[in-house]
């Protein structure tokens, strides 16, 4: 490929690049992306990217696609195999490699596919997205013979992740896949864990058959949290389609959430380095920034969106981070980047040094009453004007407003947020109170914003 290739301009995304299979994306498009991608990479003297692939029905076409492009820039390919998005990660950062790009559709649908990527050691999002784009589109590739080698990763991935588990106590555990891209590597590394471990669709199967997997969705950890329950379990453990966000339930079958969840793995963290920084996006709970605080940390409020999280960890030099969503990012003893089953065995590792069930644990975090988070429509023309006229409203009523992603006003009764997505033509709110009638004030403080913008309110 040498000529100028255009994508549909849905695709190319803030943190990666995704669309439907055969509609707004097909293997002429992976093709470009390789080799566009490669031109950027050896423009900056790289030289070997390393390539993994989902268990999607479409991706071992695009991985082959992705292959003749990237060698037709000149880029030697490190073929990893078929696993999650970590491995892909993992590999980069063991093998040594100048980047990498993962072909995954992530929790999206089945006829949906997608690339993530990495440049050097870091995200590649964003305004360098973008400038994929721009470089297809002007067909300005570089040219060369690249070469492909396979290097599979999974074992020594799984390895990598195991060594986490010293020192755990024989725990009760379900674990389940959702048919995803983590099935084999989540098999694996139980046999390496203490204890008992039931597991749940651990066949790569990219139709999904059991549920869609994204354990953020309460109906999609309902499979789980029965054989929790009827097996008598201290928890359960969910992975997304591609093994980059977590969902845990405890042994009650009770969800614990991103923010719950990034507030017990907090505490070892803290105990060994006291005074760190620990970062959660701005969706997460008060009640986690103030366990940070109470735990000797230093919380920090941050942007949602897994790439903005790791290049700010990296900025700051925080060895912990999460969002809401179920991505956490370990820098203590590990790379930053998000990792869903290395974050499941640090959880049962904070299991066995607190010789508390999580259950418990998570009865000690303080308690608020909550809305989930609401997801509207609002167009992509319209979404980051609302923001700005709320903000502008809020500013000269004197209220008190986080302003790093969106709005978070802060009040008597608690918090609402008010934020548009990077992703989607859609708004996105929560609000949280410690009573019923302060969430009522807040909700209708909210909608009352978004009348005033002319925007219809979510159903609460």
């Amino acid at each position: 490929m040498s000529e100028a290739h255009q994508f549909n301009p849905t695709v190319l995304r803030e943190y990666d690049i995704r669309g439907v299979v055969g509609k707004t994306l097909d293997v002429t498009d992976g093709e470009a992306i390789g080799r566009a991608f490669g031109s950027i990479a050896a423009r900056q003297g790289g030289k070997t990217i390393a390539v993994g692939y989902d268990g999607r029905v479409s991706s071992p076409g695009f991985e082959a696609a992705l292959l003749t492009g990237l060698n037709g820039a000149g880029i030697d390919v490190l073929r990893v195999g078929l696993g999650p998005t970590p491995m892909l990660y993992y590999a980069v950062h063991s093998l040594g490699a100048d980047g990498g790009i993962m072909v995954t559709g992530s929790h999206n649908p089945p006829d949906n596919n997608g690339f993530k990527f990495m440049l050097g050691k870091s995200s590649f999002f964003g305004k360098s997205i973008q400038e994929l784009g721009a470089v297809a589109a002007a067909g300005d590739y570089l040219s060369g013979a690249g070469t492909s080698k396979q290097v599979p990763m999974l074992t020594r991935y799984v390895e990598r992740v195991a060594e986490e588990g010293g020192g755990l106590q024989p725990l009760k555990v379900v674990w389940d896949a959702g048919n995803g891209a983590a099935g084999e590597a989540m098999a694996l590394l139980t046999k390496q864990l203490p204890g008992e471990h039931i597991l749940l669709n651990e066949k790569i199967d990219g139709t999904f058959p059991a549920h869609h997997p994204d354990p953020t969705v309460p109906e999609n950890l309902v499979q789980m949290i029965d054989r929790v329950r009827a097996d008598g379990c201290d928890l359960g453990i969910a992975f997304d389609g591609d093994g980059d966000r977590i969902g845990i339930v405890d042994g009650n079958g009770d969800i614990l959430w991103g923010d719950q969840i990034l507030a017990l793995l907090a505490r070892p963290v803290l105990r060994t380095q006291p005074g760190a920084t620990i970062i959660a996006d701005v969706k997460a709970s008060q009640v986690l920034f103030d366990e940070v605080a109470r735990l000797g940390g230093t919380p920090q409020m941050w942007m949602t969106g897994h790439s903005l999280i790791k290049s700010k960890m990296a900025e700051s030099g925080a060895p912990l981070a999460g969002e809401m969503s179920g991505h956490i990012f370990f820098a203590d003893r590990y790379y930053g980047y998000d990792d869903a089953l290395y974050a499941a065995v640090r959880m049962l590792g904070v299991i066995s040094a607190e010789a508390k069930s999580l259950a418990e644990l998570r009865a000690e975090l303080p308690q608020r009453i909550n809305t989930p988070e609401l997801r509207f429509e609002c167009d992509d023309e319209r979404k980051f004007d609302a923001i700005k006229e709320v903000s502008q409203r809020l500013s000269a009523a004197g209220a008190d407003v986080d302003a790093i992603d969106g709005v978070r006003v802060n009040t008597e009764d608690g918090w609402w947020l008010l934020r548009a997505s990077n992703t989607q033509p859609v708004l996105v709110a929560r609000c949280e109170a410690e009573t019923e009638t302060g969430l009522e004030r807040l909700k209708q403080a909210l909608v009352g914003q978004l009348s005033e913008s002319g925007i219809k309110p979510p159903d609460f």
